[in-house]
């Protein structure tokens, strides 16, 4: 279902999606002491050079993306808006090596001031006591008076779909520690709500569309593991576009309700074989396996009637159809390089074997610490190199998505007023929408169309700042 259009068929939707990161954070004795210094002192210290820049800690960057520090001194890298996979994935790949860039420079700040810590990025959705954060996706989709019934017959393949994209877990209980598919799953709380941190739901309803209100809607999605394999995001955001397109062209998925969403995102968790029993609200009982099979065949059918897919999203479906059969059948070989469940289980379980111990082992903790740093002691390069993680973009083009934005969207405008502002010097207020000029020599722009990436009044303002950096007068009107 490659290249171009059949007959009968349409291209999938265009659809802007963006990914928002929050990052473990913790300074390591390098001596074998206490920590020296805690969480916050870490997140500053981190923080330290874009302060110093910028004057803020939250900052857009040449990219179009957003670089902060969130509530709970937690760095959050918020991707720019993409209307490709292929961009998506880079731009997440981008926020990790702006990451891993911010804890080399200040892990030398401490090695100058032999301060004796050092600093560790962590791509994971728990700290060592226990506290969650997360990985929150955002779906641009068109403003109609359905949606929110459409969103909540959403929740049994948020509920499941772990079974695919979690991250792995080492959950520790009485009995000792297993391995389970989430990190997240444990900490949801909701199904649906306008409430983030007091009542975690697995779909935040704020209305916010960083958009057009009258047009669009954002679709804000809390309940994801952060992922470090490409293969996971992928599956994780490419099957959810094709959902929502299902969705949005007459699909129905009502009759999957869950009875007790929040059981059964637990039960699903901590079954590795996808065997728990699901209860439906119709009081019929289902898999998660055998749930997100029917999902996934009436998404397929979706596909064949009406839809010339491109490369990514074909890939999506396919591994989305290789996931189910490796968790159905306990041999994880087809997805044990682009999952991240299957990779860590796996790496785990041969250092467990070899080392002669089990899943309490601290060094078996610690590996799967290391396999969430996104710094240089991370496993990501290793792991790539001995050919146990694929990548689905390649390096060199997820290192052009630190300072290049995607040329499609609005993050192009952003992404060329930021570096425009910075190369000059001068002070511009962004947000995802606005661009204004502090010195109020132009009109503030808003950025109402996702989807526009070319602007005439964005073209004005960079003239503008043109000629201020060279003492031109203004064209006369």
């Amino acid at each position: 279902m490659t290249g171009g259009p059949a007959p009968g068929r349409r291209p999938a939707a265009r659809r802007v999606v963006g990914l928002e990161t929050e990052y473990g954070i913790t300074c390591a004795s390098t001596t074998g002491g206490p920590p020296p210094m805690d969480a916050d002192s870490a997140a500053h210290e981190l923080f330290d050079p874009v302060v110093q820049r910028h004057r803020a800690s939250n900052v857009f960057t040449r990219s179009g993306a957003r670089l902060y520090l969130d509530v709970g001194s937690h760095p959050e890298y918020a991707t720019a808006e993409c209307d490709r996979l292929t961009d998506l994935l880079a731009q997440d790949r981008a926020g990790e090596l702006v990451m891993a860039d911010l804890a080399a420079r200040a892990n030398a700040r401490l090695e100058d001031r032999e301060v004796p810590g050092r600093i560790h990025l962590l791509k994971n959705n728990l700290d060592a006591r226990g506290q969650g954060f997360g990985c929150h996706e955002n779906y641009l989709v068109r403003r109609r008076a359905e949606f929110w019934n459409d969103a909540r017959t959403l929740v049994p393949h948020l509920v499941t779909r772990q079974i695919l994209v979690g991250a792995g877990h080492l959950l520790a209980g009485p009995r000792g520690t297993r391995y389970v598919f989430s990190q997240r799953a444990d900490q949801m709380e909701d199904a649906v709500s306008a409430a983030t941190t007091r009542a975690r739901p697995l779909i935040n309803t704020r209305d916010e569309p960083h958009a057009d209100a009258e047009r669009y809607m954002r679709l804000h999605v809390i309940v994801g593991d952060s992922n470090i394999a490409q293969g996971s995001t992928l599956l994780k955001v490419g099957a959810m576009d094709l959902v929502l397109d299902l969705l949005e062209h007459g699909g129905d998925l009502t009759d999957l309700e869950l009875a007790q969403p929040m059981r059964a995102i637990r039960d699903t968790c901590h079954d590795l074989s996808g065997s728990a029993a699901l209860e439906l609200a119709s009081g019929r009982t289902i898999t998660p396996v055998d749930l997100q099979g029917e999902l996934l065949d009436r998404v397929a059918d979706h596909c064949r009637a009406e839809l010339d897919l491109d490369p990514l999203r074909a890939g999506a479906l396919d591994l989305w159809e290789r996931g189910l059969e490796a968790v159905r059948s306990g041999d994880h070989t087809p997805v044990e390089t682009d999952l991240d469940w299957a990779v860590k289980h796996r790496l785990l379980l041969r250092y467990a074997e070899r080392a002669g111990t089990d899943l309490d082992d601290p060094r078996v903790r610690r590996l799967a610490l290391a396999y969430h740093d996104v710094g240089p002691d991370g496993l990501r390069p290793a792991l790539e190199e001995a050919g146990l993680l694929r990548r689905v973009v390649d390096e060199e083009t997820c290192r052009r998505a630190v300072d290049t934005a995607p040329s499609t969207t609005r993050a192009r405008l952003r992404g060329m007023a930021v570096s425009r502002a910075q190369d000059l010097r001068r002070d511009l207020s962004v947000d995802w929408v606005m661009l204004r000029l502090d010195d109020g020599s132009v009109p503030p722009v808003s950025l109402r169309d996702p989807f526009a990436a070319q602007d005439d009044r964005v073209d004005a303002l960079l003239a503008a700042m043109d000629r201020q950096a060279t003492g031109q007068p203004p064209p006369c009107a």
